[in-house]
């Protein structure tokens, strides 16, 4: 006698695997409602004695059907519930791996291709395994690791959990890196440990490798806080290696003296002008140097793919206020690379992410010291998009020490940024990161409150105008947030369970500042961010009043939003003794798929869901056509609720490239305007047959090719060509970006 599996596969029948079911059913019940062991291989038998009457294989399905009925015909009913529960539970896990099994597979032979990640190639080997791995992770962190309150928020669209497969294994988000420290004293890597950089060139090669080392210990970005500074040393070093070699083979001078010089002295110390021509020489192999050193770690950085899909680390560097001749000479070697591009076709370079660090007396005007670098990343930018600029004087960064540029204010590419520290590191910068951040799903809590509205009126039997719709919404839009904490607290609590040797660089070495081996390594952790992060904005309002913030009406309520989660966070802050913050998200694949899922549940809206993708958390719709004064204007008024990440950009035409005292005018606006972190997006299309770079439609007007990359900016980062590296709904973001440039 035979019996068809579920998979379709015929085995013979065995009585055993009834008496295993019936026995774990039997186990979960007392009294009379228990079969005695005679029964069960009583029900077994007549089982297998009905099964032979068949004169075809039975499936298994219907052996189960036998067995409920044979329970019931003895009475046994609520074992017979038991039974039918232990059934489906299992049918359920059946089905679920078997969704999982296909959901695997389609990554695995790519055949679903989401590209929720723009730097990530989502048909290569290893993109595609990377993306299986992270279908199974996201699973089981859902299903054994995230408490039933925040699956349930997760599922719903409501508190969104980024990065589901880092959960799983329990690593941090992001890290601005203490490069000062690990160039200085060397590190340790598991191979063997590394010296401290005794040159400019050797200094810039360890830059690289560091950031492709710790993006490995973390799934987020890695940045330097102030690359200008952290160079000086190794600037000298090198300077002091090539005058040196200038006054013995150019000055021809073999006698003694040469030791009032050392490898710390400034190369503007007048010393150096005994020799003349040493000094000259010197000067121009250290500028060559600086450059090819830069020129190495931008091909590094765009080459070194360390994560699976051939993912390059999301890296980023601050610069911009050493007015130092060292750090001068640095971030000019940075702006020209950036401005030359890479490879054959000076291709622009997706990273590092460059964010100069605007100052006031340092930058930002005619006779500051670095102006004339501030007006060359003007020129980088009309070209290359990078870099962005941040602002060091913005407000939320009070308290920073003037003398200590670890404390200025830095962000990560994207927006990332650390805040005060309540655990004791205040401004400090380096060895902090976001730990894990979280999105409400605002336009997702709107509905809910119109919903609720609408229930009142209609229990009430009156109108709904007789409720107050905005209030209902910030009632649950307060526990939310509430609940957005508890699911970050969770996760915190998890990755702090962590053994160091999950990240062992990275501890190993303290690259996490406030690491003591002694207290575990929530001893770092406990300086970093948690995020509250939000999407929508200008959806919701549409939902509950009817306009955006891009109007009166509507920019005071988002500012009622907007108080209530910093209000928020700062509670959090004082009653966890952990570093809440609020995040104003990138969303780059939420954007997309978070509308998806709430065109699934409430249909298409006007003005809401009409489209392919939320804005992203408080930014002016794409569409709305301002000049860039306006958007700053609005956009300035919302900025400063944040403390854990945002950014402003304007959208505008290839034009600006010809007019830098436009930019400028633009950049001074936005950071008087306390701005934290601006960028300007403008059109980087490539022709790939000739190198021709400029705004252009379907062919090359050069050469006439069709082979043409569109560039864009995702987040804060770039990436390559929008429409193969973007989600649908990030295109479509992009397709539908008005030009701010009515200036």
């Amino acid at each position: 006698m035979r019996i068809i599996k579920r998979s379709g596969v015929e085995e013979d029948f065995n009585s055993a695997k009834i008496i295993s079911a019936l026995n774990r059913a039997n186990a979960e019940v007392e009294g009379d409602d228990k079969l005695f062991d005679y029964d069960v291989e009583g029900i077994a038998k007549s089982i297998e004695q009905e099964a032979r009457t068949y004169d075809r294989p039975l499936n298994v399905e219907e052996i189960q059907d036998m067995v409920e009925d044979s329970i019931m015909s003895l009475g046994k009913y609520a074992l017979a519930r038991k039974y039918i529960k232990y059934r489906q539970v299992h049918s359920m896990s059946r089905d679920k791996y078997d969704d999982l099994m296909k959901a695997v597979a389609d990554k695995l032979l790519g055949r679903k291709i989401d590209n929720q990640n723009a730097n990530v190639d989502e048909h290569s080997f290893g993109g595609r395994m990377g993306e299986a791995n992270d279908v199974v992770c996201r699973q089981f962190a859902l299903d054994f690791l995230v408490s039933e309150k925040s699956k349930k928020n997760h599922i719903d669209n409501r508190v969104y959990i980024h990065d589901l497969n880092s959960y799983a294994v329990g690593n941090h988000n992001c890290l601005s890196v203490p490069f000062d420290d690990l160039l200085a004293n060397g590190f340790i890597v598991k191979q063997t440990d590394v010296r401290p950089a005794g040159s400019l060139n050797t200094a810039f090669q360890l830059v690289s490798v560091i950031f492709q080392l710790q993006s490995l210990q973390q799934f987020g970005g890695v940045s330097a806080t102030h690359l200008d500074w952290t160079m000086v040393p190794y600037v000298r070093k090198s300077f002091y290696k090539h005058f040196i070699k200038g006054v013995k083979y150019i000055e021809n001078f073999r006698g003694k003296g040469l030791d009032i010089y050392n490898k710390e002295m400034s190369i503007d110390d007048k010393a150096y002008h005994h020799f003349p021509k040493a000094y000259q020489y010197a000067m121009d192999m250290t500028k060559e140097e600086c450059h090819q050193a830069a020129e190495g770690m931008y091909h590094n950085l765009n080459t070194l793919q360390s994560r699976s899909g051939n993912q390059l680390p999301f890296t980023s560097i601050n610069y911009g206020t050493c007015t130092l001749p060292e750090g001068r000479m640095v971030t000019k070697a940075v702006l020209d690379l950036s401005i030359e591009g890479l490879g054959k076709l000076n291709r622009t370079s997706i990273f590092p992410c460059g964010i100069f660090q605007c100052m006031k007396g340092v930058n930002r005007h005619p006779g500051d010291p670095n102006y004339d670098l501030f007006r060359l990343a003007l020129k980088s930018t009309a070209l290359r998009l990078y870099p962005n600029y941040c602002n060091v004087d913005w407000s939320g960064n009070a308290g920073y020490d003037l003398n200590d540029p670890r404390t200025y204010f830095s962000t990560m590419g994207c927006r990332t940024a650390n805040g005060y520290d309540i655990n004791g590191l205040g401004q400090l910068k380096d060895g902090r990161g976001n730990i894990c951040p979280t999105t409400i799903i605002l336009p997702t809590l709107a509905m809910e409150a119109k919903k609720r509205i609408q229930n009142l009126a209609y229990l009430s039997n009156s109108s709904e105008s007789e409720y107050d719709l905005k209030s209902e919404f910030l009632s649950i839009l307060d526990e939310a947030i509430s609940d957005a904490r508890d699911s970050l607290i969770e996760r915190y609590n998890w990755i702090c369970s962590q053994s160091p040797d999950s990240a062992k660089f990275m501890y190993e070495n303290n690259l996490m500042a406030g690491y003591v081996p002694e207290e575990g390594i929530e001893s770092a952790l406990k300086h970093g961010t948690l995020a509250i992060g939000q999407i929508g904005l200008a959806e919701t309002l549409q939902i509950l009043i009817g306009c955006d913030h891009t109007t009166r009406e509507g920019m005071e309520f988002a500012q009622e939003i907007e108080y209530l989660f910093n209000k928020r966070c700062k509670e959090f802050k004082e009653d966890y003794h952990l570093n809440f913050g609020v995040y104003y998200t990138p969303a780059e694949n939420l954007c997309y798929t978070a509308m998806k899922k709430f065109k699934e549940k409430y249909g298409v809206i006007k003005d809401v869901s009409d489209k392919e993708f939320f804005t992203n958390s408080i930014h002016v719709p794409v569409w709305k056509n301002l000049d860039p004064f306006e958007k700053i204007d609005i956009e300035s008024q919302l900025t400063g609720y944040s403390n854990a990440g945002c950014i402003t950009y304007v959208e505008l035409g290839s034009s600006c490239k010809h007019n830098l005292d436009a930019l400028e005018t633009l950049v001074n606006y936005a950071m008087d305007k306390d701005i934290p972190y601006f960028a300007i997006n403008v059109p980087n299309d490539q022709c790939m047959e000739c190198g021709y770079c400029d705004e252009m439609n379907d062919t090359c007007p050069k050469c006439g090719s069709k082979d043409i990359k569109r560039l864009r900016r995702v987040t804060g980062y770039l990436t390559n060509d929008y429409k193969t590296s973007f989600n649908k709904g990030k295109q479509q973001e992009v397709e539908m970006r008005v030009k701010h440039d009515s200036f």
